[in-house]
C-alpha cells in the first residue's frame, strides 16, 4: 500500500476527530485531544516527507505540517468558544488537505492506467504463423 494513501486516510480521521470532537467534548478536554492531534499531523507529514512522494503531495504535507503547528499553538493559546471554533476550522482543513492528498494519488494511479498500450487479441490466422 502506497504511503501517500495511508498518511492522508490518517489525517482524514484525525480532521474528522476534530470535527466531531469539537461539538461533543468539553472544552478541557477538546484541547488536549486538539493538541494530540496537532502534534500527530507534524509527525505524521515531517516521517512521511519523502522524495518518492512528488512534489504536489510533499507541498501538502509542508501545508498540514503548519496547520498542525497552528492547531498545537491554538490549543495552549486560546480557550473557551474560540479555541472550539479553530479546532473545527483545523478539523475541517485537515479533512479538506487530506482529501486534496488522496485526490492527487488518485491522479497519478489514473496517469499509470492511462498510459498502459491497449492492444488486440492475436487473431488466430497469426498463431498459425507460429506454429
Amino acid at each position: 500500500m502506497n504511503s501517500r494513501y495511508l498518511t492522508n486516510i490518517g489525517l482524514a480521521l484525525m480532521g474528522g476527530l476534530l470535527i466531531v470532537g469539537s461539538q461533543v467534548w468539553s472544552v478541557p478536554a477538546f484541547m488536549w485531544i486538539m493538541f494530540g492531534i496537532g502534534t500527530g499531523a507534524i509527525a505524521l507529514t515531517a516521517a512521511a516527507m519523502l522524495p518518492r512522494r512528488g512534489s504536489a503531495q510533499r507541498a501538502l504535507d509542508g501545508v498540514i505540517g503548519v496547520l498542525g503547528i497552528w492547531t498545537v499553538v491554538a490549543s495552549l493559546v486560546f480557550a473557551g468558544a474560540t479555541v472550539t471554533w479553530l479546532g473545527f476550522a483545523s478539523g475541517a482543513a485537515l479533512l479538506v488537505l487530506a482529501i486534496a492528498g488522496l485526490t492527487l494519488h488518485e491522479l497519478s494511479t489514473e496517469r499509470v492506467v492511462h498510459s498502459l498500450e491497449v492492444r488486440t487479441p492475436a487473431s488466430d490466422s497469426q498463431f498459425a504463423e507460429i506454429g
